[in-house]
């Protein structure tokens, strides 16, 4: 999935900025000069085993604890990094964007994130930020809400 054709498909307004070559969300936030807790960074688990896409601010880690609770899952996991480049094939390794539902993923986003006006996030590469309203990213994806993860 090309990031821009799909927002473009959506007709949603976003922007693009180019930038130097970042490898974590909290990195990109400040090449950007952005808050932290604008930009969403995609975690992939492995919950009861299956695949899914959780989205949370940069400043945020993932509590596994927390999310198998808020998940009712069994089981909640990392998953390998090298999971990533089979489910996400356009995508550089680790450049994530928060669409799981075009990789047939559940997305469920971390709820403090619901409270941002805008997000900002990898846009199939390590060197192009895209910028969209949550709004919009909330009435495309329909994201599962939940509480999963704690200040780092």
């Amino acid at each position: 999935m090309n990031v821009r054709e799909f927002l473009e498909q959506h007709h949603v307004e976003f922007g693009t900025t180019p930038h130097r070559t970042t490898f974590s969300a909290q990195r990109l936030a400040d090449c950007l000069g952005v808050p932290g807790d604008h930009v969403a960074k995609t975690v992939l688990l492995h919950v009861d085993g299956k695949p899914v896409l959780t989205v949370l601010q940069a400043t945020h880690d993932v509590d596994l604890a927390r999310a198998r609770q808020a998940l009712s899952a069994r089981k909640v996991e990392l998953a390998p990094e090298s999971e990533l480049g089979t489910l996400f094939p356009d995508c550089e390794l680790g450049a994530v964007p928060p669409f799981g539902s075009e990789y047939g993923l559940t997305t469920v986003v971390d709820e403090p994130l619901t409270h941002d006006d805008y997000i900002v996030f990898d846009g199939n590469s390590h060197h192009e930020a895209i910028s969209m309203s949550y709004g919009d990213f909330a009435a495309i994806e329909h994201p599962r809400i939940a509480e999963l993860s704690h200040h780092n």
